[in-house]
């Protein structure tokens, strides 16, 4: 009989991810907890807090079939899915969310993109990624999309990185253009 390891999304409790990140790895599974950097202005100082890039989440490696283990850890409301069954994240965005993580490139929150130009990223630490670009501030980003939760990364990006991907236009693409 074959094992279903595969990454699965966790809702947790709000500003629980630490927390549950540690319960359940103490339990012995795969976790992904993206981070980025944020700068918060109290009114005598600027901190730079590290935050998690999909709030209320936790990527977690197990079998699905033997979730109980998962369910039962403390700040875990749900794994994502389509009604009661988990649905696993693509094993492409774990290891794309992954490979920005260690690029050590600045990221960010960004809004989930259905429509833009997807490119592939070929050369420095991020080269073999595809994704969307945008602009954001007069930089160049990437955005990184995680489409069972309907949420995005943007990192930052050079010009020079990145070749367009020649796909045909989707319908949606078209519906989605302004007359």
């Amino acid at each position: 009989m074959t094992h279903d390891h595969r990454w699965y999304a966790l809702r947790v409790r709000p500003r629980a991810e630490w927390m549950v990140q540690a319960n359940l790895r103490n339990k012995g599974y795969d976790l992904l907890l993206p981070t980025y950097k944020s700068r918060r202005r109290w009114s005598d100082r600027i901190k730079v807090l590290e935050m998690p890039l999909f709030p209320g989440y936790v990527f977690c490696r197990f079998d699905s079939r033997t979730r109980l283990p998962i369910l039962m850890t403390p700040g875990v409301l749900f794994v994502v899915g389509i009604g009661k069954t988990p649905h696993p994240v693509e094993d492409s965005e774990i290891a794309a969310l992954q490979q920005v993580m260690e690029s050590g490139l600045t990221c960010a929150p960004h809004p989930y993109l259905t429509v833009g130009q997807r490119v592939r990223v070929e050369h420095g630490s991020l080269a073999g990624l595809t994704g969307i670009v945008t602009h954001l501030k007069n930089e160049l980003r990437l955005i990184i999309s995680v489409n069972l939760l309907m949420r995005s990364v943007s990192v930052e990006i050079d010009h020079a990185w990145v070749e367009p991907i020649n796909e045909t236009p989707s319908r949606t693409q078209f519906l989605a253009k302004p007359s």
